[in-house]
């Protein structure tokens, strides 16, 4: 038997971390047993469907290293819609399922028999179809539904609690329960694996399957991911969108990794670990049943960590798309011809080890390609006190008389001007990284005075001191 799992997002706006993370797991589960990756796109929601949704979570599936071509499908749910109504209709003629025209206020009025929710009031009414019509599936009355699940072992559900649920609307029109199990018998899915919140309905879907005389799937429900406060990621409520990850400047790589750990860990004391490992070693009989924390500070850590990580010319060029402004939500406040390769190619190695996320790279360098540099106010108050005018006087006096503009001689001659005023080299540099890059923190100075150079350096020195007449 060929292994064939699917992932089947609704496209209703941005791609959802969790998700990516059950996309994910799919993926390296096919690919552990030579099995197939279907993606099935459920747009039967017309009114909250957008193509171009539907364009981002192909784009997102890119980016995390599911590439398009190496998957079956898209598919989308829409185009089977014959095969929906035609299951219904089986249905609905050997006897599994029966109409209803009971309204949800006739439902409420008559809760409290043996059955949860709907009493059964029509099963042997022998209504027909019509409009206001529904359909609903006859749930066996005794016994019960056991759900084999390699995370959770074998959940089992007694039948006589499930209510006999609606499968197809009052127009005739299959709901999403029955739409998704035809489906999967359709493309032969072997494996569904998917979150926690779904197992609920797992019982239902089993008996659907069993009633339209097909083997159901094995299961996989691996946890919810859920946010600080241990609920549920909302879309409402937390940044969840991976597009929005992905803008901000985290790598796909950190991204991925994180993600799989999110209620699963590889082996050893260690978390970050190539992904080639990862698909080695990930066993979904060893995914944890507890909920799963979406750590945001804990994904910006390992994103600093692999941004270190990175050979120095591919840094350079995974920052282009924000020190150029294509592919950013926000572009860099200097114009294109502004920026300078190889200004930004000589302190590379240095903002490298001082960032996080990519998009953090523009308030680093941006000093470097601006005519003046974009001065924090605040900073300035802080930094620009009693004898930071005179401190400037005597810097550049000294800076102009330097012979070789370098970082170690802007260093000693910057830490013999703080001398003679009894002030330590942190104090004395303070002033000068105001005037010259408007900000307290950045960059080591003397590295960007260098390349800055000296005409620059002085010029923003001198218009500082004449801010301070």
């Amino acid at each position: 038997m060929t292994v064939r799992v699917r992932f089947a997002p609704s496209p209703t706006g941005m791609f959802h971390v969790g998700g990516a993370r059950s996309a994910l797991q799919n993926w390296i589960y096919a690919k552990q047993q030579g099995g197939v990756f279907v993606l099935r796109i459920e747009d039967t929601d017309a009114a909250r469907n957008k193509p171009e949704w539907t364009e981002g979570i192909l784009s997102a599936l890119d980016w995390i290293g599911i590439s398009r071509g190496s998957y079956e499908g898209p598919y989308f749910q829409s185009a089977n819609a014959g095969e929906h109504r035609a299951a219904a209709a089986r249905l609905h003629d050997s006897g599994r399922a029966y109409y209803c025209d009971c309204t949800r206020e006739d439902v409420q009025a008559r809760t409290g028999s043996q059955y949860q929710g709907y009493d059964g009031y029509h099963r042997d009414r022998g209504l027909g179809p019509g409009p206001g019509h529904a359909l609903r599936f006859r749930t066996p009355d005794e016994g019960s539904t056991v759900v084999v699940d390699l995370i959770r072992g074998e959940p089992t559900f007694e039948n006589k609690l499930i209510e006999d649920f609606v499968i197809a609307r009052g127009d005739g029109s299959p709901v999403f329960l029955l739409a998704n199990v035809v489906d999967d018998m359709t493309m032969g899915i072997t494996h569904v694996i998917r979150a926690e919140e779904h197992l609920p309905n797992t019982p239902k879907q089993q008996l659907l399957w069993e009633a339209l005389g097909v083997k159901p799937p094995i299961w996989a429900h691996v946890p919810v991911v859920v946010n600080e406060k241990r609920q549920k990621l909302s879309k409402r409520r937390d940044k969840v969108a991976l597009e929005a990850y992905r803008d901000e400047g985290y790598l796909a790589g950190a991204m991925r990794n994180y993600l799989m750990l999110l209620g699963w860990a590889p082996s050893g004391d260690r978390e970050i670990v190539p992904w080639s490992v990862i698909e080695d070693e990930f066993r979904l009989d060893e995914v944890n049943l507890s909920s799963a924390f979406f750590d945001e500070k804990k994904l910006r850590a390992f994103n600093g960590e692999y941004i270190r990580a990175l050979p120095v010319a591919e840094f350079i060029d995974a920052c282009q798309p924000w020190l150029t402004g294509t592919g950013t939500i926000a572009p860099p406040p200097w114009q294109p011809e502004e920026f300078d390769a190889d200004a930004f190619a000589a302190v590379a190695p240095l903002a490298q080890t001082r960032i996080a996320v990519l998009s953090e790279i523009v308030p680093n360098v941006d000093f470097l390609f601006l005519a003046s540099p974009l001065i924090d106010e605040a900073a300035w108050t802080k930094t620009m006190k009693d004898g930071s005018a005179e401190l400037l006087d005597d810097a550049v006096a000294a800076f102009e008389a330097l012979e070789s503009w370098d970082a170690e001689s802007l260093k000693s001659t910057l830490e013999a001007v703080g001398a003679e005023r009894g002030l330590k080299l942190g104090k004395t540099q303070a002033p000068v990284r105001v005037a010259v890059t408007g900000r307290t923190v950045g960059l080591p100075l003397f590295e960007s005075l260098e390349v800055l150079g000296r005409e620059r350096t002085l010029t923003r020195m001198r218009a500082a001191r004449l801010r301070l007449v």
